[in-house]
Protein backbone atom coordinates (compact mmCIF):
# COMPACT_ATOMS: atom_id res chain seq x y z
CA UNK A 1 0.00 0.00 0.00
CA UNK A 2 1.37 3.38 -0.99
CA UNK A 3 1.13 6.22 1.44
CA UNK A 4 0.29 9.63 0.13
CA UNK A 5 2.17 12.44 1.80
CA UNK A 6 0.17 15.56 2.18
CA UNK A 7 2.33 18.64 2.28
CA UNK A 8 0.99 21.43 4.40
CA UNK A 9 2.31 24.76 3.19
CA UNK A 10 4.22 26.72 5.78
CA UNK A 11 2.52 29.87 6.99
CA UNK A 12 4.10 33.20 6.16
CA UNK A 13 5.67 34.43 9.39
CA UNK A 14 5.04 38.05 10.35
CA UNK A 15 6.52 39.70 13.42
CA UNK A 16 4.34 42.32 15.13
CA UNK A 17 6.00 43.94 18.13
CA UNK A 18 3.50 45.44 20.55
CA UNK A 19 3.97 47.95 23.35
CA UNK A 20 1.57 46.03 25.55
CA UNK A 21 -1.36 43.70 25.96
CA UNK A 22 -3.83 45.97 24.11
CA UNK A 23 -1.74 45.94 20.95
CA UNK A 24 -1.15 42.21 21.32
CA UNK A 25 -4.91 41.62 21.42
CA UNK A 26 -5.28 43.82 18.34
CA UNK A 27 -2.61 41.73 16.59
CA UNK A 28 -4.54 38.58 17.45
CA UNK A 29 -7.67 40.18 16.02
CA UNK A 30 -5.80 40.94 12.77
CA UNK A 31 -4.57 37.36 12.70
CA UNK A 32 -8.12 36.02 13.07
CA UNK A 33 -9.49 38.32 10.35
CA UNK A 34 -6.64 37.25 8.04
CA UNK A 35 -7.34 33.59 8.80
CA UNK A 36 -11.05 34.07 8.07
CA UNK A 37 -10.07 35.68 4.75
CA UNK A 38 -8.02 32.62 3.82
CA UNK A 39 -4.55 34.09 4.31
CA UNK A 40 -1.96 31.57 5.35
CA UNK A 41 -0.16 33.71 7.96
CA UNK A 42 1.38 33.31 11.35
CA UNK A 43 1.27 36.72 13.03
CA UNK A 44 3.79 36.50 15.85
CA UNK A 45 2.61 39.15 18.31
CA UNK A 46 5.27 40.06 20.83
CA UNK A 47 4.38 42.19 23.88
CA UNK A 48 7.41 44.39 24.57
CA UNK A 49 6.12 45.95 27.81
CA UNK A 50 6.45 49.64 27.00
CA UNK A 51 9.34 51.91 27.81
CA UNK A 52 10.86 54.59 25.68
CA UNK A 53 10.52 54.02 21.93
CA UNK A 54 14.22 53.36 21.31
CA UNK A 55 14.30 50.70 24.04
CA UNK A 56 11.19 49.09 22.54
CA UNK A 57 12.79 48.98 19.07
CA UNK A 58 16.03 47.55 20.48
CA UNK A 59 14.13 44.89 22.45
CA UNK A 60 12.08 43.98 19.38
CA UNK A 61 15.22 43.52 17.29
CA UNK A 62 16.72 41.23 19.94
CA UNK A 63 13.50 39.20 20.01
CA UNK A 64 13.39 39.01 16.20
CA UNK A 65 16.97 37.71 16.08
CA UNK A 66 16.30 35.14 18.83
CA UNK A 67 13.15 33.87 17.12
CA UNK A 68 14.92 33.86 13.75
CA UNK A 69 17.52 31.43 15.16
CA UNK A 70 14.79 29.13 16.46
CA UNK A 71 12.24 29.14 13.65
CA UNK A 72 13.72 31.04 10.70
CA UNK A 73 13.31 34.57 9.48
CA UNK A 74 10.14 36.60 9.24
CA UNK A 75 8.71 37.61 5.87
CA UNK A 76 7.65 40.95 7.40
CA UNK A 77 8.47 42.84 10.59
CA UNK A 78 6.50 45.68 12.16
CA UNK A 79 6.13 47.49 15.47
CA UNK A 80 3.13 49.31 16.93
CA UNK A 81 4.50 52.30 18.87
CA UNK A 82 2.79 55.13 20.75
CA UNK A 83 3.69 58.55 19.39
CA UNK A 84 3.01 60.26 22.75
CA UNK A 85 6.40 59.08 24.01
CA UNK A 86 8.33 60.82 21.26
CA UNK A 87 10.09 63.98 22.34
CA UNK A 88 10.81 62.94 25.92
CA UNK A 89 14.40 61.98 25.00
CA UNK A 90 15.19 63.63 21.64
CA UNK A 91 18.74 62.28 21.44
CA UNK A 92 17.41 58.70 21.73
CA UNK A 93 14.47 59.42 19.39
CA UNK A 94 16.88 60.31 16.57
CA UNK A 95 18.23 56.74 16.53
CA UNK A 96 14.87 54.99 16.13
CA UNK A 97 14.27 55.28 12.38
CA UNK A 98 17.84 54.31 11.43
CA UNK A 99 17.87 51.21 13.64
CA UNK A 100 14.44 50.14 12.41
CA UNK A 101 15.40 50.63 8.75
CA UNK A 102 18.71 48.79 9.23
CA UNK A 103 16.75 45.81 10.58
CA UNK A 104 13.86 45.98 8.08
CA UNK A 105 11.29 46.84 10.74
CA UNK A 106 8.26 48.90 9.73
CA UNK A 107 7.32 51.43 12.41
CA UNK A 108 3.59 51.99 12.83
CA UNK A 109 3.20 55.08 15.02
CA UNK A 110 -0.10 55.18 16.91
CA UNK A 111 -1.09 58.80 17.32
CA UNK A 112 -1.09 59.61 20.20
CA UNK A 113 -1.52 56.05 21.55
CA UNK A 114 -3.25 52.75 20.82
CA UNK A 115 -6.67 54.12 21.78
CA UNK A 116 -6.21 56.97 19.28
CA UNK A 117 -5.37 54.37 16.63
CA UNK A 118 -8.47 52.35 17.57
CA UNK A 119 -10.61 55.49 17.42
CA UNK A 120 -9.88 55.81 13.69
CA UNK A 121 -11.49 52.42 13.10
CA UNK A 122 -14.93 53.90 13.72
CA UNK A 123 -17.28 55.59 11.28
CA UNK A 124 -16.75 59.35 11.15
CA UNK A 125 -13.46 59.26 13.10
CA UNK A 126 -10.96 59.17 10.21
CA UNK A 127 -9.54 62.57 11.09
CA UNK A 128 -9.76 62.19 14.88
CA UNK A 129 -6.38 63.07 16.34
CA UNK A 130 -6.78 63.68 20.07
CA UNK A 131 -3.66 65.51 21.33
CA UNK A 132 -3.17 63.38 24.46
CA UNK A 133 -3.61 59.75 25.48
CA UNK A 134 -6.20 60.71 28.11
CA UNK A 135 -8.31 62.49 25.49
CA UNK A 136 -7.94 59.56 23.08
CA UNK A 137 -9.24 57.16 25.72
CA UNK A 138 -12.09 59.51 26.58
CA UNK A 139 -13.08 59.87 22.89
CA UNK A 140 -12.90 56.13 22.29
CA UNK A 141 -15.07 55.44 25.35
CA UNK A 142 -17.60 58.01 24.11
CA UNK A 143 -18.08 55.79 21.02
CA UNK A 144 -17.39 52.50 22.75
CA UNK A 145 -18.35 52.77 26.46
CA UNK A 146 -17.37 49.16 27.21
CA UNK A 147 -13.78 49.62 25.99
CA UNK A 148 -11.00 48.92 28.47
CA UNK A 149 -7.27 48.49 28.02
CA UNK A 150 -6.12 44.94 27.41
CA UNK A 151 -9.43 43.60 26.06
CA UNK A 152 -9.05 40.15 24.53
CA UNK A 153 -9.25 39.83 20.75
CA UNK A 154 -12.70 38.23 20.99
CA UNK A 155 -14.10 41.39 22.61
CA UNK A 156 -12.32 43.63 20.11
CA UNK A 157 -13.88 41.57 17.31
CA UNK A 158 -17.35 42.47 18.58
CA UNK A 159 -16.73 46.10 17.51
CA UNK A 160 -13.82 45.98 15.05
CA UNK A 161 -14.55 44.01 11.91
CA UNK A 162 -12.83 44.04 8.52
CA UNK A 163 -14.62 47.26 7.41
CA UNK A 164 -13.33 49.03 10.54
CA UNK A 165 -9.79 47.83 9.80
CA UNK A 166 -10.11 49.30 6.31
CA UNK A 167 -11.30 52.64 7.71
CA UNK A 168 -8.11 52.82 9.78
CA UNK A 169 -6.04 51.59 6.86
CA UNK A 170 -7.29 54.47 4.72
CA UNK A 171 -5.79 57.08 7.09
CA UNK A 172 -2.82 55.23 8.61
CA UNK A 173 -0.11 55.00 5.94
CA UNK A 174 2.33 52.67 7.72
CA UNK A 175 -0.47 50.39 8.89
CA UNK A 176 -1.67 50.23 5.29
CA UNK A 177 1.88 49.31 4.18
CA UNK A 178 1.86 46.35 6.58
CA UNK A 179 -1.56 45.19 5.39
CA UNK A 180 -0.43 45.48 1.75
CA UNK A 181 2.74 43.50 2.53
CA UNK A 182 0.81 40.61 4.08
CA UNK A 183 -1.78 40.78 1.27
CA UNK A 184 -4.59 41.57 3.66
CA UNK A 185 -7.83 41.46 1.67
CA UNK A 186 -9.36 44.60 0.22
CA UNK A 187 -13.00 44.88 -0.65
Amino acid sequence: MTRVRVLIPQRTRVYLGCEGQSEQSYGRLLSQVAEDAGLHLHLDTDPLCGGDPLAIVQTAIRHINQRKKLRGDFAHRALLLDRDRIGLTPERDREIAAIAEENSVLLIWQNPCHEGFLLRHFEGQATARPPTSDLAIRELRRIWPEYCKGMPASQLAARIEIRAIHRARAVEEQFSRLLDAIEFPRF
